[in-house]
């Protein structure tokens, strides 16, 4: 495929040709003599999605033309002008960027520049230092053009995503709770086991989101209006990270012990309340706001009784009980997994 589902924001597009402009113009004034190709090429390449970013890409950029006019300016040295010279660079070039254990990125930028330099230009000393300038002119300006103009961050992505991952999550005990109640069948509560499975990849793509979001505001001038934000969505990324084991447990033993006759269990009706209950306090945990946490009362406040579980059901009963002793813990305490009193059972 040749087209993605997915594209830049136009908003960084903008920024990338403002910042090619700029560094033309830049590198135009210093060296008014040569073509600033150099100065476009590293704007183009600095301008990312977060200023980090900009920042390691304008470093590594740099390097890898100063390798690689280095290496065109050696060969030419040594070797003269032949016409197979520009090949010969080129592998030299990837070998140099592997012994100096480079990115990938810079392990391309050096044969590219020596390329360059050696089809475009005269390979002399002062040829090579004004392009190296030039380089370090394009970078600075891409650098400073995605700080200045509206400087990414991906802090609303990280927060939708740690979103979905707790109201998945909360919709999981609600099935949960409508299969130990209703008259389910196997196929069911296969599907609330799958559900839960689910889980796993929507944690990963929050941790992932949040990194980004993260790096995303490392050397960006609105990093304090938006590091308070951040920091609530990793701890509450912290508090449901468990969880989601602790459900999919809980959901797993269901799932391994199920049989028609659980219907007739008294004490699962119990259960199932108390998750519901979880259920809809985990909801006040996610969607809370600051000005909102003093004045929730979590739901998980009935006791429950376990009178005569039957042989049959009762390693399920005990499993899920404490399953939801370790759900109620992590809901209602500051600790993710702190432990929680449990609610009598005798």
């Amino acid at each position: 495929m040749i087209r993605t589902s997915s594209r830049l924001p136009f908003l960084q597009v903008v920024k990338t040709a403002v910042a090619a402009i700029l560094a033309w113009f830049a590198a135009y004034a210093v060296f008014p003599e040569q073509i600033p190709v150099f100065a476009a090429i590293a704007a183009l390449l600095v301008v990312q999605p977060s200023v980090n970013q900009s920042f390691g890409k304008a470093v590594e950029r740099s390097l890898g033309v100063v390798v690689g006019v280095l290496v065109a300016l050696g060969a030419v040295l040594i070797f003269g002008d032949p016409s197979w010279l520009v090949l010969a660079a080129i592998v030299a070039s990837l070998f140099v960027a592997w012994a100096l254990r480079l990115t990938p990125g810079g392990s391309v930028q050096i044969p590219i520049s020596a390329m360059l330099v050696l089809t475009i230009g005269a390979a002399t000393p002062a040829y090579a230092a004004a392009r190296v300038i030039e380089t370090i002119i394009g970078a600075a300006v891409g650098l400073l053009v995605n700080a200045v103009i509206v400087p990414p961050q991906l802090i609303a992505p990280a927060r939708l995503a740690v979103l979905r991952l707790g109201h998945n999550l909360a919709d999981v005990l609600d099935r949960l709770a409508d299969g130990m109640t209703g008259a389910g069948s196997r196929q069911e509560v296969e599907e609330i086991l799958a559900a839960a499975r689910a889980l796993r990849p929507l944690r990963e793509t929050a941790t992932a989101a949040l990194r980004s979001g993260r790096e995303s505001l490392a050397l960006n001038p609105r990093r304090s209006r938006y590091r308070t934000q951040l920091q609530n969505d990793v701890e509450l990324l912290a508090r449901l990270d468990p969880l989601v084991t602790q459900v999919i447990h809980m959901t797993r033993s269901f799932h391994d012990h199920w049989a028609p006759s659980l219907q007739d269990e008294p004490a699962l009706v119990g259960i199932a309340e108390e998750v519901r209950r979880a259920a809809h306090d985990l909801r006040l945990v996610v969607d809370r706001t600051e000005d909102s946490r003093a004045e929730e009362q979590p739901a998980l406040t009935s006791p429950l009784a376990i009178l005569r579980p039957s042989p049959e059901n009762w390693v399920l009963l005990g499993a899920l009980l404490e399953d939801l002793r370790r759900v109620r813990g992590g809901i209602v305490s500051d600790e993710p997994d702190a432990p929680a009193s449990p609610p009598p059972a005798r």
